[in-house]
């Protein structure tokens, strides 16, 4: 493990209850336990380079050559190793995720497969897992064809054709025949090891290639929209809908920036974008289970207030702290678990509950189409939405420090409004469609009358200064603004003069609570390839997004953040925003069906 330096060219495998990330070593070197949230089982990622522990490698002795892929259409991973005199092995890689007796099975599991491809592979296996925040060591217990780690909060048993003892020993042998390794529950494997987890491998592959099949992808990009879609798949928490905004914690923004946070959690705003990415492509099984994740939310909210974030259980109090038993992502800590924006006042997250719950309103292919009460639980959202879209927040980019009246906050509240309006029409309701429109056309000339600056001539991204914010590019996408109109148009030329950098895009460029930002947010840069398009400049958001595509990791997938010198990823990863506006684009620009048929 000395001097590997770590990167983000990670291979996520997951089954919507538990994930890891793979390195460009085939090393498991991320994944909690037992949720996405928990306790990292495999910590490397952020435990420092040269990390003595945190992972699961299946190491090919003499290794000059390792290759990856998935298989098609699948979070199922291959990597293929080979030495100089060519002895070769593969390992498949997957969580277990199928439909068993009426349910879904997943889970908390890892299983691999070891095949010897060429020659006689000579291989090493070392299952180094950690837990409380890489503080203690795990201590182990073993019997004829099982390994039980025991860590808290859970004891996981692996269980394998494998030697035990070469594992426990770590010693190098001879790989003659195909190995299966099942981590998982501590309970006795029933039945044949190697043939059951053959079978799991089986009906994982077609279950998510069924899966797939269902999406309706646009032509161009189609490689690119399938993993993004499996990946945001993977970024739901499916017993209760959540989606969370990341898979990892505390890889930073930048270089020393100390900008490192937890996103293991259910951002509404995240969401929002995600499920409104995938209703693109057709998956309404995420819509659907997200939106009863909503209603809890809305349900249980104490005087109607909504807070940012929350866990993938509902949970709302998510308090920040430090994990100094891990030194960070190349040593670049801190490593914080919890994010204290739970506390934060963010008033777009209003609009974006309405939003997400107004197809349920008119969509007739949903098991559970909105009705009346839903109406009126919303109605409640609403209220909230007149009542504070012209009051101070810490805006969608969660500023610790400092509270303003947001632009774009107050447009999300006027497109709950708006969009109430809409639900209602769709229920016949015409007396509250008119008291809702009423209201967005009074918010509407709020924000008109607050944000424009006659002088600079454009929006501002606060009602009390001139600033400039990629988020203004989105009240296109909220149709507060049409592509032709003037005001739009001139203030997406301000925005792409002042945060443009090459072929990225700065949330902002003012001093924040940790300074000057030094690196590109990925979905900005997205925002404005669909600006370009819808006012004509066709050419410019092909190009830029060709670049974007050819910033993708090997496993085809963005982090938040990139380098706008030197084009690297930065921030944590997978990130939900990043891969929704690669879809969003992909099915803007693609050429239609009918063009191929």
């Amino acid at each position: 493990m000395t001097n590997v330096k770590t990167n983000l060219d990670l291979w996520p495998i997951g089954n919507c209850q538990v994930s890891a990330l793979i390195d460009d070593r085939g090393r498991f070197v991320w994944g909690c336990v037992p949720r996405v949230d928990g306790d990292p089982l495999f910590s490397t990622l952020i435990g420092g380079d040269g990390a003595e522990r945190g992972y699961w490698a299946i190491d090919l002795e003499g290794a000059v050559k390792t290759s990856q892929a998935y298989i098609r259409n699948t979070p199922v991973l291959v990597t293929r190793h080979k030495d100089a005199d060519g002895n070769a092995i593969e390992v498949v890689d997957f969580c277990p995720r199928f439909e068993q007796v009426g349910r879904t099975y997943r889970p908390v599991a890892y299983a691999r497969v070891v095949r010897p491809v060429a020659g006689v592979p000579r291989i090493r296996i070392r299952l180094r897992p950690t837990h409380d925040w890489g503080t203690e060591p795990v201590e182990t217990t073993s019997g004829s064809h099982h390994i039980r780690y025991l860590t808290n909060p859970l004891t996981l048993r692996l269980s394998t054709t494998a030697p035990v003892g070469r594992i426990e020993a770590e010693t190098v042998f001879r790989c003659e025949r195909p190995l299966h390794l099942f981590l998982g529950p501590d309970e006795s494997f029933s039945g044949d090891i190697g043939a059951t987890v053959d079978q799991m491998l089986e009906r994982t592959i077609a279950e998510w290639q069924g899966w797939v099949r269902g999406l309706a992808t646009p032509v161009e990009w189609q490689d690119a929209v399938i993993r993004s879609a499996i990946t945001l798949k993977l970024c739901q928490h499916e017993e209760t809908g959540a989606i969370v905004a990341a898979l990892t914690t505390s890889v930073p923004e930048h270089a020393g920036s100390e900008r490192n946070w937890d996103y293991r959690y259910c951002w509404v705003r995240d969401a929002y974008y995600t499920v409104q990415a995938l209703n693109r492509l057709g998956a309404l099984d995420v819509l659907e289970a997200y939106l009863e994740y909503l209603r809890n939310i809305v349900g249980e909210a104490e005087g109607g207030h909504i807070q940012p974030l929350y866990g993938v259980l509902g949970e709302a109090k998510l308090e920040e702290r430090l994990a100094p038993g891990l030194p960070g992502y190349r040593g670049m800590g801190p490593v914080r678990v919890g994010n204290q924006a739970y506390e934060q006042i963010q008033h777009d997250a209003y609009g974006q509950i309405v939003l997400c719950n107004v197809q349920a309103f008119v969509d007739r292919r949903l098991f559970r189409m909105a009705g009346i009460e839903d109406f009126r639980a919303l109605e409640k959202v609403g209220e909230r939405a007149w009542k504070f879209h012209d009051q101070p927040d810490a805006g969608l980019w969660e500023l610790r420090t400092r509270q303003s009246v947001h632009t774009y906050s107050a447009a999300m509240c006027w497109a709950a409004c708006d969009r109430l309006a809409n639900a209602a029409h769709a229920l016949n309701l015409e007396d509250r469609c008119r008291f809702w429109q009423d209201r967005a056309d009074k918010i509407r000339a709020t924000i008109m009358d607050a944000a424009w600056r006659e002088d600079t001539q454009r929006l501002s991204a606060t009602f009390s200064g001139d600033d400039l914010d990629a988020s203004l590019i989105q009240l296109l996408d909220l149709r507060f603004l049409t592509p032709d109109d003037p005001r739009f148009l001139s203030t997406l030329n301000a925005v792409e003069a002042g945060l443009r950098r090459g072929s990225h895009m700065l949330r902002y460029d003012s001093e924040d609570d940790f300074g000057l930002p030094e690196t590109a947010f990925n979905v900005c840069t997205f925002w404005l390839i669909e600006a370009l398009h819808f006012t004509g400049r066709e050419a410019d958001a092909r190009a830029l997004f060709d670049e974007m595509l050819a910033r993708r990791t090997g496993a085809g997938l963005l982090s938040e953040d990139i380098d706008p010198v030197t084009g690297e990823l930065w921030g944590n990863y997978p990130q939900t925003y990043s891969l929704v506006g690669l879809i969003n684009c992909a099915v803007l620009l693609s050429k239609p069906w009918s063009a191929v048929r």
